[in-house]
């Protein structure tokens, strides 16, 4: 019977993570469909911009990623809920960039925001780190995206 509830429990707190995690793709994937155009084909945007096709298979992947990454953490022994706060915190801020940059056209906050969601990606690596090492790994690459997404956003703000 124990079991039975942990396994039940493991499930339901995986749904709500992904719920959660996916929201963020929910609100800036209409955010960027709604916005987008035309203004993203008129900016300048430096050679090493991915096609379009890229972005919605890596970001997938990627808060699978995160989804995992928490819900590992989550059922850890030793967790602390400063750093499941700082997640939620993390996921709302990667909301916004999709807002700033795409309903707002605000290139240089857009950049802010990025800053500011590598610093809670690294905070969160590190304290993943010391509870779960799988956790910390899992968020390695959206970290590398991240920083990626932010030598493009500058690039495209030195451009425009």
């Amino acid at each position: 019977m124990y079991i039975i509830i942990m396994i039940k429990n493991k499930f339901l707190t995986f749904i709500l993570f992904f719920v959660i995690t996916y929201s963020a793709s929910l609100i800036g994937g209409l955010a960027t469909i709604n916005f987008k155009e035309p203004w993203y084909s008129l900016i300048i945007r430096p050679s090493f911009s991915p096609p379009d096709w890229v972005f919605a298979p890596v970001w997938t992947t990627l808060y699978f990623m995160m989804t995992l990454a928490v819900w590992l953490f989550w059922h850890s022994t030793n967790r602390d809920m400063k750093t499941v706060y700082i997640y939620f915190i993390h996921i709302i801020v990667n909301t916004t960039w999709s807002i700033t940059f795409f309903v707002f056209h605000q290139i240089a906050i857009s950049i802010l925001v990025l800053i500011i969601l590598i610093t809670l990606i690294i905070i969160l690596i590190k304290n993943f780190k010391r509870v779960n090492l799988i956790s910390s790994y899992l968020m390695i690459p959206y970290l590398l995206w991240c920083c990626f997404a932010l030598v493009l956003n500058v690039s495209i703000f030195v451009l425009n």
